[in-house]
């Protein structure tokens, strides 16, 4: 599990994580703790590696000395972060109880006031790990010469080419030997992906528009939508969201 602690106050930052250390050890979980002292260096590193599980976010940030932007604060960094993933854990950490409100609009598990109680976060990070828990569902992929652990929730669909099966995910492509129906058995009843074309294997979550010939994804990708296929491809991506399935 990774948990990154984002404040821009050094003692409180490291205050924070020692906690998470204190909570892990507990646990007897296996725990990554990223320290960040601002929400630009977060979101640095996030472009480049998505893979975490739980925010601790400070919600009042200042730039750094001699800095001409604005900083970006805590409910602005977790909006982008929103953007494509609703899955991490987001708990906000701050002095002021005017910022609660805003953390509806991101989902926020928690809100933690400074200074912050052992056992209340304690509590908290319980509650974020039973959740990850449940929405986490994770895949092996041959890679080169071994297996990449991937987020199901992180494959956008899969298609065949002859013999070979290529999983298109938002962390790259993975292709090796298998048939499309060997690879739906394999994923089991995992609710959100649906069989658009006797080719191809989609994950309704990034399914943007379907139209009566294609399957159209948030990233403008156009997929095939067979005929025989359409009504049940329809259904279930209107079943997806409005019952809010994962």
């Amino acid at each position: 599990m990774r948990i990154a602690v984002i404040d821009d106050r050094p003692a409180d930052r490291d205050y924070i994580a020692a906690l998470v250390s204190r909570w892990a050890k507990d646990r007897d979980a296996a725990v990554n703790t990223v320290p960040f002292p601002s929400a630009e260096a977060f979101l640095f590193a996030y472009s480049e590696d998505k893979d975490f599980d739980i925010l601790l976010l400070d919600i009042e940030m200042g730039g750094t000395a001699g800095e001409a932007v604005r900083a970006i604060n805590g409910v602005e960094l977790a909006k982008a972060v929103r953007k494509d993933n609703d899955v991490v854990q987001m708990v906000f950490i701050t002095g002021f109880p005017d910022f609660i409100a805003a953390g509806y609009e991101v989902s926020a598990l928690h809100y933690l006031m400074k200074p912050v109680d052992r056992d209340k976060l304690f509590s908290v990070l319980d509650r974020a790990a039973a959740n990850l828990g449940k929405a986490e569902r994770w895949i092996l992929l041959p890679s080169g010469d071994g297996q990449t652990r991937v987020r199901l929730e992180r494959i956008l669909y899969a298609e065949t080419f002859g013999h070979d099966l290529t999983v298109h995910t938002e962390d790259g492509d993975f292709t090796f030997r298998k048939t499309i129906g060997a690879w739906e058995a394999e994923l089991g009843p995992v609710a959100g992906f649906v069989r658009c074309h006797r080719s191809v294997l989609v994950n309704l979550r990034y399914v943007s528009k379907i139209t009566r010939t294609d399957v159209v994804l948030d990233n403008g990708t156009v997929l095939p939508l067979a005929r025989k296929a359409a009504q049940a491809v329809n259904l279930a991506f209107i079943r997806y969201y409005r019952e809010g399935i994962e």
